[in-house]
């Protein structure tokens, strides 16, 4: 891993071709309008270990992160010294989806780099990160930082599927692909007083899942993968499904092993998926829906769910490096021998 330092400047990584790791320096972005500079304390890691995997460039790093205000350029949502979590994308604001709560889905996305006249600050492997303020969830004092990351991929990724397929005690869920989003989606449905049947290949997160809550993890490769889900559901499939994986042999598990009239929602991103309209959908009466994140309405019920749920986010929270061990990180990642990894930028 290449390290460069200049005094003054920011921490941020990079990936340049052929697996070569870089911590560079970036200019320190400004606060304008209603957008805050964040100075970031823990961002977790997501799927940006492909780039390294694949040995592809990849100069904007990270979606999720949680830290301390710095910097306001006028009075607004948050002050210099709040703690907050940082919501992902940049969304207008202003649109429908945005008034709702559904910001995700916004298409009227705005160019922080322009509104703060600056070329850098968007990446989360770095120390600092620009966010409009109504992105920014208040951290309650008895939270930690690592804690409250959660609320971005290690919990939000499937906390809007829980909601929406009204997960509650007398549901069987199966939940299929067990990386870091579906350990965080057992989580969620534990807290709801949901009983859990998972599918997984990766023996560590097979083992972790069991620790979380699941009550039995079955492998996709099994030819009787579904015959045991049906067995373990009286005869009939699991009551709703959340996909995590986006690998088509989970996917099909998913559409299969939920009983009829039942919910599936995907989480996990993917290209194409063959689906028989006549008997997955029509015939099968099954109600599939994709889920990207989570409503804004949702945030305290979110955080509640963090807060309540403290014992087994320690064991999903499986690793943490320094910013400047990242490139170790990435190998650990691609193992699969690990929950969720959070990087701390200042250590």
């Amino acid at each position: 891993m290449v390290i460069h330092f200049d005094k003054g400047q920011m921490k941020t990584v990079v990936i340049r071709e052929n697996r070569r790791v870089e911590l560079i320096d970036e200019e320190i972005p400004k606060a304008a309008e209603n957008i805050v500079v964040v100075k970031v304390s823990t961002s977790p890691m997501c799927t940006e270990y492909y780039h390294y995997r694949d040995g592809t460039e990849s100069l904007c790093l990270g979606h999720e992160a949680a830290g301390e205000v710095v910097e306001v350029a006028k009075p607004g949502k948050v002050m210099v010294g709040d703690r907050v979590v940082v919501m992902p994308q940049y969304p207008c604001g202003i649109c429908d989806l945005c008034n709702s709560g559904d910001y995700i889905h916004c298409e009227n996305v705005v160019d922080p780099y322009k509104i703060c006249s600056c070329r850098s600050g968007i990446a989360t492997y770095s120390q600092y990160i620009i966010k409009q303020d109504w992105l920014l969830i208040p951290i309650p004092d008895s939270m930690s930082y690592d804690e409250s990351s959660m609320a971005c991929c290690g919990l939000g990724a499937s906390f809007g599927a829980v909601n929406s397929l009204k997960i509650g005690p007398s549901d069987t869920v199966l939940i299929t692909g067990l990386g870091p989003v579906g350990l965080g989606a057992i989580i969620n449905c534990k807290s709801l007083g949901a009983r859990v049947i998972g599918v997984a290949r990766n023996r560590f997160r097979s083992g972790l899942a069991v620790e979380l809550g699941a009550e039995t993890v079955i492998n996709p490769e099994d030819p009787d993968c579904i015959k045991l889900i049906r067995e373990l559901t009286s005869g009939i499939g699991a009551d709703k499904s959340i996909e995590c994986s986006g690998g088509e042999i989970y996917q099909r598990i998913c559409i299969d092993g939920t009983r009829r009239k039942g919910q599936l929602a995907f989480v996990g991103e993917s290209k194409a998926l063959e689906i028989m309209v006549s008997n997955d959908l029509i015939r099968k009466g099954l109600t599939i829906t994709g889920s990207w994140h989570w409503n804004l309405n949702d945030t305290k019920k979110m955080m509640d769910t963090i807060a309540s749920s403290r014992n087994l986010i320690t064991k999903l929270i499986t690793h943490k490096f320094p910013l400047t061990d990242v490139e170790n990180a990435f190998k650990l990642q691609i193992s699969g021998n690990c929950g969720k990894v959070l990087l701390h930028p200042w250590e």
